[in-house]
């Protein structure tokens, strides 16, 4: 049981993304789930009033399948593949543990993000808001600005020994380590 409950080694899941990699290559296709927000854009009729959203939206129908299986992916992982005895489904380092609790930070306890950024107290906070709404308009500046997502760089573009790519994964680590070991001690300290 533990197989289909515990968590799957690197190198299954590794093998599984290398996989449907070759297979979108066969096909001719890119894989990115930032591609599918101009996508939706496009859909509900962004093209109006921006050039870029026009284009061929029917053309990406197939790359919101993945979006899709992505969701229903999630449920079925958390509502039918994980052990209900287990309550640690997100299991962090302690060192992490302790380096969030001197944040005011509580631990996830099973959760995908802590109650500081999710509890009904914490959205009501101005602060928090603020960081949430900043980190989003970062993300998707950055998202647009680097010309893909980190899967699509991370997965599709490294895959395809892209360059550009590899610059931006490597600023997508860089700008992670200094946000978490300089940027968030700063904002919670």
């Amino acid at each position: 049981m533990e197989s289909i409950y515990g968590t799957w080694p690197w190198y299954i899941s590794g093998f599984l993304i290398g996989v449907v990699m070759l297979l979108l290559v066969y096909f001719g296709k890119t894989f990115g789930m930032s591609s599918n927000l101009r996508t939706m854009c496009s859909i509900l009729g962004a093209g109006k009033t921006s050039e870029f959203f026009r284009f061929d939206w029917k053309a990406q129908r197939w790359n919101l399948t993945v979006v899709l299986g992505a969701m229903i992916g999630g449920f079925i992982a958390t509502h039918y593949l994980t052990d209900p005895q287990r309550v640690d489904t997100v299991v962090l380092n302690p060192t992490t543990v302790t380096e969030l609790q001197a944040m005011q930070i509580d631990a996830p306890n099973g959760k995908l993000l802590p109650d500081a950024f999710t509890s009904a107290e914490a959205l009501s906070s101005p602060k928090v808001l603020a960081i949430l709404l900043l980190g989003g308009v970062l993300v998707g500046f950055g998202t647009r600005y680097a010309g893909g997502c980190t899967s699509g760089h991370a997965i599709t573009g490294l895959s395809n020994l892209q360059l550009p790519s590899l610059i931006a994964v490597i600023g997508f680590f860089i700008g992670g380590l200094i946000m978490s070991w300089l940027i968030l001690p700063l904002i919670f300290s």
